[in-house]
């Protein structure tokens, strides 16, 4: 299986999903003009690779600095899907990270964070950048 790389956009994130390193990465500002249309290969990638994957740690690092409404739904999704995953026994970490002055982040990370039963969830502070 190959690793699934998509540049950012001024629209969309990066995603950098690693499948030898076990890493998933989600960066950037989500307000693509089709939201469904940009994220299915992403959800095809991902149910592959769970599907395929053995007893590997996988650790999920989202770091959205802006998204819509549209892409908040899709992004609920995903973590549903790692959420379900993780409750059949895959071992996922989920790490929110957000710039300390970014309220409006920290509520959607505690909002997602409380929608996760099975999925190890850290919300994440760093520095803003400069």
């Amino acid at each position: 299986m190959n690793s699934l790389i998509i540049e950012a956009t001024k629209y969309t994130p990066e995603i950098s999903f690693d499948c030898e390193q076990h890493t998933l990465g989600i960066k950037g500002k989500s307000y693509p003009e089709n939201t469904s249309v940009f994220y299915q290969p992403v959800f095809e990638w991902l149910e592959e690779y769970l599907e395929n994957i053995g007893e590997q740690n996988i650790t999920v690092n989202m770091e959205l600095i802006y998204f819509n409404s549209s892409s908040s739904k899709v992004l609920m999704d995903f973590c549903d899907v790692l959420d379900e995953a993780a409750s059949d026994g895959k071992r996922i970490t989920l790490n929110w990270i957000y710039e300390e002055d970014d309220e409006d982040a920290l509520e959607f990370g505690e909002e997602f964070q409380e929608d996760l039963e099975s999925v190890t969830f850290n919300l994440v502070e760093k520095a803003p950048e400069r």
